[in-house]
C-alpha cells in the first residue's frame, strides 16, 4: 500500500502552497509538517511513503537562492524525513500491527513539474530525450546518494519522458524503481499516446519493478489496465487523484468525484492485476486507510 496525496493533505493542514516548489517549498521552511504526514501515513496503512522530492529540481531552488550543495542537502532530507518517520513508528506500532517494514521511495516528477504550468498533464515539452536525460540525471543522482528503496518516477506524460528515464536509470544499474503516467482517458498518455505502449515500454527494463498510473481520474483506471493486450511481467501500481482537474494558474484543483469512488473501485482494480495501491492529490490518510481494509477484504475472499 502507497500512501496519499502529499502536497494537498498539507493544504487541508493550513500550508500555502501556491508557489513553483509546491510541497518542496516545506523542506526548507516547515520540515516537520512533512515529517508528521509521513509518519501519519505510516499510520493509516502505508507501506510505502513517497517523498516530497516531486517537485524540487536544481533550477528551482537555484530560483530560491540555494547553491548546488544546498539543494542536494535538499533531496537528502526529502528522503531522510520518510526514514526518520518510518523508524519511529516502526518503533512505536509495531507491537500492535502486523505489518510488513515500510519503504521510502524517492518521488522524482516529470520536467513539467518544474514548469508548473501543468505540462505533466500535456507533455508536449519540445525538448529531445536526451535534453530531459541531462535534466533529470543530477537531481536522480543526488537523491540515489541518499540511500531510498526505490525510486518513484510519476505523472510522466509521454513516452519520449519514460524513455528518457529508463536510459537514465542503465547509469544507476544497482537501482530499482517504478514507472507511473498521467493520462488523459481510459486508453491514452497524457500526450495522447498509447497506455500499452507506455506498460510494454516499463517492462522492458529490468529496472523496472512496477509499472502504473498516478494522478488520474479513478474511472478511467479500470479502461487503461483493460487496453493493455499482452502480459505484463511486473506488478501494476495504481494511485488516482480524486477526478478533479488542475487548474493551473489557480494553483487549485477544481471540485470532482469524492473518495467512495476510489475505496468502492480497488476491487475491479485488484482483480485487473494491481497490486500495489494508493492515492495521489486529494487522496487522505482515511482514503488509505478505507483502501487497506478493503484489499484485505478482497484478498481473504479471494484466498477463500
Amino acid at each position: 500500500m502507497l500512501d496519499g496525496g502529499l502536497a494537498s493533505e498539507l493544504t487541508f493542514r493550513g500550508a500555502d502552497l501556491k508557489d513553483e516548489l509546491w510541497s518542496a517549498k516545506l523542506l526548507m521552511e516547515d520540515p516537520q509538517s512533512i515529517f508528521d504526514l509521513h509518519y501519519d501515513y505510516y499510520k493509516a496503512g502505508a507501506d510505502i511513503a513517497i517523498t516530497a522530492s516531486y517537485q524540487a529540481t536544481f533550477e528551482g531552488l537555484a530560483k530560491r537562492g540555494l547553491n548546488p550543495a544546498q539543494a542536494k542537502a535538499i533531496f537528502a532530507q526529502s528522503i531522510q524525513l520518510a526514514q526518520t518517520a518510518r523508524v519511529l513508528f516502526w518503533k512505536a506500532e509495531t507491537p500492535r500491527i502486523d505489518r510488513t517494514y515500510p519503504l521510502v521511495a524517492a518521488s522524482i516528477g516529470p520536467y513539467g513539474a518544474f514548469l508548473a504550468d501543468g505540462s505533466e498533464y500535456r507533455g508536449q515539452y519540445g525538448l529531445t530525450e536526451q535534453a530531459l536525460i541531462d535534466f533529470h540525471q543530477p537531481r536522480m543522482e543526488a537523491l540515489i546518494a541518499a540511500s531510498p528503496d526505490i525510486l518513484a518516477m510519476e505523472t510522466i506524460p509521454c513516452l519520449t519522458e519514460a524513455q528518457a528515464f529508463l536510459r537514465l536509470l542503465e547509469s544507476f544499474p544497482s537501482q530499482q524503481g517504478y514507472l507511473c503516467f498521467s493520462c488523459q482517458n481510459g486508453t491514452s498518455l497524457s500526450s495522447g499516446e498509447p497506455f500499452r505502449e507506455a506498460v510494454a515500454l516499463a517492462a522492458s527494463s529490468p529496472q523496472i519493478i512496477g509499472v502504473g498510473i498516478n494522478c488520474t481520474a479513478p474511472h478511467f483506471i479500470s479502461p487503461l489496465l483493460g487496453s493493455v493486450d499482452q502480459a505484463v511481467a511486473i506488478p501494476y501500481v495504481v494511485y488516482p487523484n480524486r477526478g478533479e482537474n488542475w487548474d493551473a494558474q489557480g494553483k487549485c484543483w477544481v471540485s470532482g468525484s469524492d473518495s467512495s469512488q476510489v475505496v468502492d473501485l480497488v476491487e475491479e482494480w485488484y482483480h485487473l492485476g494491481v497490486r500495489v495501491f494508493g492515492g495521489c492529490c486529494r487522496i487522505r490518510p482515511s482514503d488509505i486507510s478505507a483502501m487497506r481494509t478493503r484489499l484485505s477484504e478482497t484478498v481473504v475472499h479471494k484466498m477463500g
